[in-house]
């Protein structure tokens, strides 16, 4: 069922046409990926379709009360108000009843005897209850944790970047909506994250839209492609392996129709140049046709990014690192005693949790800072380039031809090909009239483009390469591999990106946010799969010593039983006595009342866990009790069980 229409939506950015009369629909269930080369107008759309932003023509159809949530790729929060303020934000009753609750909740903690306020939690707890809000607080804060944030309670303000990204994605995932719009959701996020929300998207019951650079998540969360080009749309059905075959498809058919439009021109301009006068109304019809031909507008090959760059000469001695070790000033360790020699060829991969010291070993290799104890040696033929995550030495005021003019005048591209700065922009999607615009009116997407050809224009080496694919479109990531590939340096990553390691790794370093590196020969998939496998083969290997643990226990209470036999004088070699000893006895009285006491202590721990709602300290301890209690009444059935038997088999010696 359509559940949104867009209809002839045209929208202009100063002199740039973004979409040109485009029109498509979105479907209930539809997990629809938006592609487009950056700068064409992907979260433009995004904003409009959320409401944000309003097309120059055209207009879109929904019902009457269709909701739509949207997470932008820079969000913007109050700074003073908390992470689950943010989080239970909106004008729906139950975000109402969840931040009053919260609050409530807050305010108690810091008055426990305040009669008021207990009657104002109470009040709380029980709107709460006539809601059924307890299963959206415990998923509020269920996402939170699967994205990395545990400190609900701490101000926005004092998050980092990608921290607050993922508030206000737990926000726009917990809301429910018609239709979910998500912008870059995988930017910031580590792999296990990605893998979780890849997962968590599969079972969204509304429709789905987002952009993103993740291959691997197109593949696997989307069914339908929609790609903006050259202003106009086109839709795909499939994921992102058939994307790549259906445009495939459309590009032959494009050049196929381009080549009768040549051929079919050519033809009416040789009749017109052999002199055919225009007397009667069929010449003059060809005369008209020919002009159309000649002007009609059509969809020629697209532009393609050219990363052909120069690299300079790399002798045999890079980096070398010897029991490099570094801590932040608070105590954690991010590297310790670490060494490695850099090779002229490799290609390495950084892996490992956000805060883990991956992009400090990079600042580290750069120069930037130093190591707390060891040594780091640099070739003397290295020249090094450092593509960081924030391209903060970006003055907005200053031109785009000008950014690289301050870089050079003329680039030597690697076939020997000397090009002057215009040039080389053109051949990175840089039209000339958007070189002579102030870099503060690029796109996110564009200026990383233009900050990656500034530093690879240095003629570099050594690439070290942070977050490289956060806001490149996939053409660009693309190119961007097949350069690596051919780049006669060595190249160092740090990447969340599954696909782009895959392409361009050969060796991994997993950081495990304990100073411990574990390296690793391979790609990405690779190391991923090793490393389920060797978690299989532990949870199994625990599984074996559980198991002899129990038969270990069985077989001691066999000897137990053998040793009372003997005794209370029972003939050696009989397996069972021929009673009860008095303690026995009293326990086999009193082990189902044990019983029934246990199981009636965990079905009321159960019920206080799920009474306890957000107060997740006092869950923790209910669920600590509970798993005791369990144990014990484990314990306690498996007695009973011996007991039972050994009961059962005095009977029989009786008869």
């Amino acid at each position: 069922m359509n559940i949104l229409s867009a209809v002839n939506i045209t929208k202009t950015f100063g002199d740039k046409v973004l979409f040109d009369d485009i029109t498509f629909t979105v479907n209930e269930k539809q997990r629809i990926g938006l592609i487009g080369v950056n700068g064409t107008g992907k979260s433009t759309l995004l904003k409009l379709l959320a409401g944000l932003e309003t097309a120059d023509r055209g207009k879109l159809v929904h019902a009457n009360h269709f909701r739509v949530e949207y997470l932008p790729q820079n969000p913007e929060f109050d700074p003073n108000s908390t992470v689950l303020e943010q989080v239970f934000h909106g004008d729906t009753p139950l975000m109402k009843t969840l931040r009053d609750y919260e609050l409530s909740l807050s305010e108690l903690e810091q008055d426990p005897s305040s009669e008021k306020k207990q009657a104002r939690l109470f009040a709380a707890q029980s709107r709460m209850d006539e809601q059924g809000a307890w299963e959206a607080s415990t998923l509020a804060k269920t996402v939170l944790m699967k994205l990395g944030i545990r400190e609900f309670d701490k101000a926005v303000g004092e998050l980092s970047g990608g921290q607050r990204k993922r508030v206000a994605m737990a926000r726009v995932l917990i809301q429910p909506a018609d239709l979910l719009i998500l912008d870059e959701p995988t930017n910031h996020i580590d792999n296990e994250t990605a893998i979780w929300l890849e997962d968590f998207l599969s079972k969204w019951r509304g429709a789905l839209l987002l952009v993103t650079h993740d291959r691997y998540f197109l593949e696997r969360v989307t069914n339908r492609i929609l790609e903006l080009d050259g202003g106009r749309i086109y839709s795909y059905e499939g994921n992102y392996e058939a994307f790549l075959e259906k445009k495939a498809e459309r590009m032959e058919s494009q050049a196929a129709s381009e080549d009768k439009r040549q051929n079919l021109l050519r033809r009416e301009l040789a009749w017109l140049r052999r002199g055919a006068k225009a007397r009667t109304t069929k010449q003059k019809a060809r005369v008209q046709r020919a002009e159309e031909l000649r002007d009609r507008k059509v969809d020629g090959p697209a532009e393609k990014l050219d990363m052909a760059l120069a690299g300079s000469r790399l002798g045999k001695k890079v980096m070398e690192l010897e029991d490099v070790t570094k801590a932040f000033p608070g105590g954690k360790t991010l590297l310790s005693g670490f060494s490695y020699i850099v090779m002229p060829k490799d290609r390495l991969g950084i892996i490992g949790p956000n805060g883990s010291g991956k992009s400090t070993l990079l600042n580290m290799l750069a120069g930037r800072i130093l190591p707390d104890s060891g040594t780091i040696e640099t070739g003397q033929t290295v020249k090094l380039a450092y593509y960081t995550q924030e391209n903060t030495e970006m003055d907005e005021k200053m031109r785009v031809i000008d950014y690289i003019k301050e870089a050079a005048e003329v680039i030597r591209t690697s076939d020997g090909e000397a090009i002057s700065a215009s040039q080389m922009l053109e051949r990175f999607l840089f039209s000339p009239n958007l070189q002579w615009s102030p870099i503060g009116k690029l796109s996110g997407g564009e200026r990383r483009r233009l900050y990656l050809l500034r530093t690879l224009m240095g003629e570099p080496n050594v690439l070290l390469l942070d977050e490289p694919t956060n806001d490149l479109d996939i053409q660009t990531l693309t190119i961007l591999e097949d350069y690596l590939d051919q780049f006669p340096g060595a190249v160092i990553t740090v990447s969340h990106d599954r696909y782009f390691l895959d392409r361009t790794v050969t060796h991994l370093f997993a950081f495990d946010g304990n100073g411990r590196i574990e390296p690793y020969t391979g790609n990405y998939s690779e190391y991923l799969e090793e490393k389920q496998q060797q978690e299989e083969a532990e949870q199994a290997r625990r599984e074996l010593v559980k198991q002899a643990s129990s038969n270990a226990g069985s077989s001691g209470a066999k000897q137990a039983a053998q040793n009372q036999n003997q005794a209370s004088g029972a003939p050696a070699g009989s397996n069972r006595p021929k009673k009860l000893s008095f303690k026995e006895q009293k326990e086999w009285d009193e082990i189902e009342g044990t019983i029934a006491a246990l199981e009636e202590k965990t079905a009321s721990l159960k019920a206080g866990i799920e009474a306890a709602g957000s107060d997740f300290d006092k869950v923790r301890d209910l669920y600590e009790q509970e798993q005791q209690v369990n144990a014990d009444l484990e314990a306690a059935m498996e007695r009973w069980t011996y007991l039972s038997e050994l009961v059962e088999e005095i009977e029989r010696n009786k008869l």
